[in-house]
């Protein structure tokens, strides 16, 4: 087993190569550390859900901020958990400040206008979802199967290789072309919000 410098350094050339663009950089940084981060997530957010999608918001972060991870700044792992927890509290946050948000309304508001914010939420919150249901529909279906094994499962590659019986490699080029054809597509979709 390397030791823990050594295991360091390599975590921070995996970083580096996927701020050049390496895809196959970024298949293992994410094979390494997504059952982490995603265990780390449900801690934080109690909701497989929310644990799913903040994991794919960090992924998707790692893959286009890569270049802002400083290895003289401290490790790999410790940058990854940063914005993992950094993403997790934020969702928290921005749900309790929905909670106080409604909760003003109703004390201070006519009765009808928190049920039109809440109707106009629920609209907006159920079209993004539409939006992001169909960029998946328009993946290819070995990126689809994948994805949804990867984010909606938590199966890391290699347990997805093993359980379609197919080579990791395979599966890594999958996901990482499914990832980068999705982020296009809802970057394209919803702009800035697609992040």
């Amino acid at each position: 087993m390397a030791a823990r410098p050594e295991q360091d350094e390599l975590d921070a050339e995996l970083l580096r190569a996927t701020a050049r663009g390496d895809e196959a950089a970024f298949a293992s940084l994410y094979d390494k550390f997504s059952p982490i981060l995603f265990g780390l997530l449900l801690r934080i957010l109690h909701s497989r859900a929310e644990a799913e999608d903040v994991l794919q918001e960090v992924f998707l972060q790692v893959w286009q901020q890569a270049r802002a991870f400083d290895s003289s700044r401290g490790r790999a792992f410790t940058w990854l958990v940063t914005l993992a927890r950094s993403r997790a509290i934020d969702r928290l946050r921005a749900a309790g400040s929905r909670d106080r948000a409604a909760q003003r309304s109703v004390e201070d508001a006519p009765t009808i206008a928190p049920q039109e914010d809440a109707a106009d939420e629920v609209a907006i919150r159920g079209e993004r979802a539409k939006v992001v249901r169909g960029a998946l529909a328009e993946l290819p279906e070995e990126q689809q199967q994948v994805l949804l094994l990867a984010y909606l499962d938590g199966m890391s590659q290699t347990e997805i290789a093993e359980a379609k019986n197919q080579p990791l490699g395979t599966v890594k080029t999958r996901t990482r072309a499914g990832l980068k054809k999705l982020s296009e597509m809802l970057r394209s979709k919803l702009g800035e919000y697609a992040v």
